[in-house]
């Protein structure tokens, strides 16, 4: 029976006189009131607690016995006496006191679960209590003041968490807002004596709510504290639609002051000067199989692999995001309005564009720190009004004048003159600054770094240029693209000639060799095309169904701030456009660019023909305008076909004469091809010269292929091989690695945590979601498109030597040649011997520097080397050549140039044929897709 009553009255294992005291409500009340008395007796007999160690100890033991009484109770069946005893006869306002004076963690800790305890019994109207209010936010505010003793974490976690019960409570009552908030009457003749800089900065009347200040105080600290800091200010905020005198406290007050300048200051937290980098241990292997070189880093220039950087970072990003999640609860226009003006005056135009005005790409990585800030700063945001004050401004879009608000006449004007405080207090610095975007802006500013002879200034750049065009397409077809506008309505694009452009596209990547199953590749690329194109933010106006009613609007066109861009109309890219142009002269150098460059470039220009509204046709395909085709319209005629008259007949007639029509094959011509076009088939031209001038080049790409996907394998298992001596360049991993996760999948997540995706096994490029940022390249680059870090190693040689390739010619395009490694007929094994001689001929080849090949009935400017001449098994052939250029001695001519031509290694270009072929498949997978998904083709 002791059991059952144990466990229906819900009482502990306690001794029998306690347990008997806490089922009597008269007993606990009388135990609750000696253990009262107690505590005042011995404090009113203590000088001084911070040195009484037994007072201070026995005043502890009391406050936590009184806290576990009222929290016994509370979970009890009425009648509650100790809680109305407390309220009574205000129990809290002494133990206030003495946690206040008491300088001891130990007590102040006690107290503040005494009236956290208290708030969470939900009795005797406590939050209603403004005598409770006021003790409980004087012992919160002291505790935590300059004079007070230094608190543990733990403690200060506890305050501001019972502050943030608060918040939560006048969220669900604002009723109880009174008890907290006060705004008191001042006379105007005050606010007449101050300053500029006082009205600039508010009025900063902390007591009229302390609590408000308490949580502003903790929102820049990380972990629990800033969490529960961050979102209690939320509520608060939120809270203020219902409260007009709080509205316009909150207007007045320094809250967006002091969120502007927080903001300010962890933005100048980060470093002038910035490089990417990887640390050694975690470069990637497609950087690995490159020539990179990791960048010098002083005491000045910082390298985002830095563990201190990257949590300066997350800090600025998280304060970022907290602007974005106060504008979301705001409901207040007058609060939001102050809020973006100040994030406007302060951050953006005193810091963000100084910062990119002053940015130099001589000094040592500032135009690389600034743009990769500017970068994830619009990565980050989401929060239509921001974006638009951001880009706006850098890009110098014409300004609006805002409508009238139609908010609450004492609201507004309290608006309006915190907006005059802030012009004002801006006037007296802005003739220290008079460069505007009218003179410099973005635009500029991108175009200039685009010509910069770094290449991680040119990858950073080509970064940013992507974010705009992937998630604020709008702001970027007037203003970093030269557009026009396209009038015909419905696809231009016969079927007969959307088929060519396919099998031009898959051609090209065909020529370039391989083996692989590269069915499966372009079907994986299929369907990450879909998601990326689905995804973005325009074309939800085009896949999403009519049938709903109204007219579907764009995320990014909610904003609340006149003088956003227009929703965008059809349009196209203008062959004399500067970004275009940009982009293929970076393209035509492409094997001797930096692999970083490339992956940033590919994804640059895949986001430029990723918007529904962005017509490819012209640019990136030839024009339809322009089709050239061999049959004359008679052919289309059928010779068999006699004229009986019937309209049903001559219906059919004229339908299969339409069909055969868009049926048909347009010719090709060098004079109807788009630049863009040229170049790739330029890019394949220059491999075919790398295949005939470098020996062995076809087993030295399947090599290199197959270490990638040997790499990119989660659980990576000894390719088929020879098994050859292991050589010095060899490493155990090559040939066998133990289960570990993909480099390749988490490349993204090292350097930008924000970034992170969800692999799919065997994706060349990994499906990516709605919200997701998408990585440019394939297997090879794992995850490595919006990071941009460089690297450099000398390659070394997979442990897998295949022999006899047969060179695929550009004719036989579309017929990818098998592997005779794979062949299991084949099942001689290579002696030993003879595969240490192959790799050792094969690290030779790889370590050789080459340079581009001439054009097409062009005279190279610079020697090309033909590694075919000379021995090149000679040790001193391969000791020279890993240094210096390989030249024949009739091509040196005293040419002045050939200091100039940039030169790379073997393997450096291998692995840009690589990154190069998986653009192809892409850019083919885009049209494809492209076409099905927005009505891009004429069948008939």
């Amino acid at each position: 029976m002791d059991f059952w009553s144990r466990l229906i009255a819900g009482t502990s294992l306690a001794p029998g006189g306690n347990k008997a005291a806490s089922h009597n409500p008269e007993k606990r009340l009388a135990r609750f009131k000696r253990e009262y008395s107690k505590l005042l007796q011995v404090w009113r007999g203590a000088s001084n607690l911070s040195r009484d160690y037994e007072a201070s100890e026995s005043i502890r033991d009391s406050l936590q016995e009184l806290t576990t009484i009222l929290s016994d109770e509370s979970r009890r069946p009425l009648p509650h006496p100790c809680i109305v005893f407390a309220s009574s006869k205000q129990i809290f306002i002494p133990i206030g006191k003495i946690a206040t004076t008491s300088y001891n963690e130990g007590i102040i800790r006690e107290g503040v679960a005494f009236f956290a305890t208290l708030i969470d019994s939900e009795e005797e109207d406590f939050v209603e209590n403004e005598v409770f209010s006021s003790n409980m936010m004087n012992l919160l505010v002291r505790i935590t003041g300059a004079n007070s003793i230094r608190l543990t974490l733990e403690t200060e976690v506890e305050v501001v968490e019972l502050a943030f019960n608060i918040t939560t409570k006048i969220r669900l009552d604002p009723e109880i807002l009174p008890a907290w908030f006060t705004a008191q009457q001042r006379s105007d003749t005050a606010d007449d004596s101050q300053d500029a800089h006082e009205k600039f900065t508010g009025k900063t009347h902390k007591e009229d709510f302390p609590l408000f200040y308490l949580l502003i105080d903790y929102i820049h600290h990380e972990g629990r504290i800033g969490d529960f800091a961050r979102t209690g200010l939320l509520y608060i905020i939120e809270a203020a639609s219902n409260s007009v005198a709080l509205e316009q406290w909150i207007v007045e007050s320094d809250l967006a002051t002091l969120m502007a300048t927080g903001l300010g200051a962890l933005y100048s937290q980060l470093s002038r000067k910035l490089v990417i980098d990887f640390p050694a241990d975690e470069l990637p292997p497609i950087l690995a199989l490159s020539d990179y070189q990791h960048p010098a880093t002083t005491s000045e220039i910082v390298s985002s692999g830095s563990l201190e950087f990257q949590g300066h970072m997350e800090t600025f990003l998280s304060h970022l995001v907290f602007w974005q999640d106060v504008l979301n609860h705001c409901k207040s226009v007058e609060v939001k309005q102050t809020l973006l003006e100040h994030f406007q005056i302060i951050f953006l135009q005193q810091l963000l564009y100084p910062s990119l005005l002053e940015s130099s790409d001589v000094d040592g990585g500032s135009s690389v720190a600034v743009l990769t800030y500017l970068r994830r700063i619009l990565e980050s945001l989401d929060h239509p009004d921001m974006i638009h004050l951001i880009l706006h401004y850098l890009l110098a879009l014409p300004d609006v004048t805002p409508a009238p608000s139609g908010s609450r006449a004492s609201v507004s004007a309290a608006r309006k003159r915190k907006s005059m405080d802030l012009a004002t207090m801006m006037a007296t610095q802005i003739e220290e600054f008079s460069s505007t975007p009218a003179l410099f802006n973005l635009v500029d500013l991108i175009q200039a770094s685009l010509q910069s002879e770094s290449h991680q200034t040119i990858s950073v750049t080509l970064q940013l240029v992507s974010v705009i065009l992937r998630r604020h397409h709008r702001y970027a077809v007037t203003t970093l693209l030269w557009t026009s506008q396209v009038l015909s309505e419905g696809p231009q694009r016969p079927i007969g000639a959307h088929d060519k452009e396919i099998d031009f596209l898959l051609g090209l990547a065909g020529s370039l060799g391989g083996d692989d199953n590269f069915d499966e590749i372009y079907e994986n690329h299929i369907k990450d095309v879909m998601a990326v194109l689905e995804s973005h933010p325009c074309s939800i106006t085009l896949v999403v169904p009519k049938s709903t009613g109204g007219a579907v609007k764009s995320p990014g066109t909610q904003g609340s701030i006149p003088g956003a861009p227009r929703d965008i109309r059809a349009h196209t890219l203008r062959p004399e456009d500067p970004m275009l142009k940009t982009l293929l002269g970076i393209l035509a150098t492409f094997f001797t660019n930096s692999v970083e460059t490339n992956l940033s470039l590919t994804a640059a220009i895949v986001d430029l023909a990723t918007c529904g509204f962005m017509r490819i046709d012209g640019w990136l395909l030839p024009d339809p305008s322009k089709y050239v085709y061999e049959e004359d319209e008679d052919i289309l005629e059928d010779p068999h076909f006699i004229d009986s008259g019937d309209p049903i007949e001559i219906q059919e007639k004229a339908q299969i004469r339409a069909l055969k029509k868009m049926r048909r094959t347009p010719l090709w011509t060098e004079s109807n091809f788009p630049a863009f076009i040229t170049q790739l088939e330029t890019l394949t031209d220059q491999v075919s010269t790398y295949r005939f001038e470098i020996p062995r080049f076809e087993e030295l790409l399947q090599q290199r292929r197959e270490a990638f996907q040997a790499a990119s394998s989660a659980t990576s298992t000894p390719i088929p091989v020879r098994h050859p001596p292991r050589s010095s360049f060899e490493s155990p991993s090559r040939s066998v690695s133990p289960p570990r996760k993909s480099g390749f999948d988490t490349l993204a997540q090292r350097i930008f945590p924000e970034l992170a995706t969800p692999s799919r096994s065997n994706s060349p490029r990994g499906r990516r979601s709605q919200d997701q940022p998408r990585s440019n390249s394939n297997a090879l680059s794992g995850g490595y498109g919006l990071a941009t870090p460089t690297s450099s190693r000398n390659p070394a040689a997979p442990p897998q030597f295949p022999m006899g390739r047969e060179t695929p010619s550009r004719d036989s395009s579309r017929a990818f040649s098998s592997s005779p490694l794979r062949d299991s007929s084949r099942g001689h094994e290579v002696p030993a011997s003879q595969a240490a001689a192959f790799a050792a001929i094969d690290q030779s080849i790889l370590v050789r520097k080459v340079g581009l090949p001439p054009a097409k009935g062009e005279v190279a400017p610079v020697p090309f080397p033909n590694l075919r001449r000379g021995d090149i098994d000679a040790d001193a052939s391969a000791q020279g050549s890993a240094d210096e250029p390989s030249v024949s001695g009739d091509n040196m001519g005293g040419d002045e140039k050939y200091e100039e031509q940039k030169t790379v290694t073997v393997s450096h270009v291998l692995t840009n044929v690589l990154v190069l072929q998986e653009f192809l498949l892409e850019l083919a997978a885009l049209v494809q897709v492209r076409a099905g998904l927005f009505g891009e083709v004429k069948f008939v």
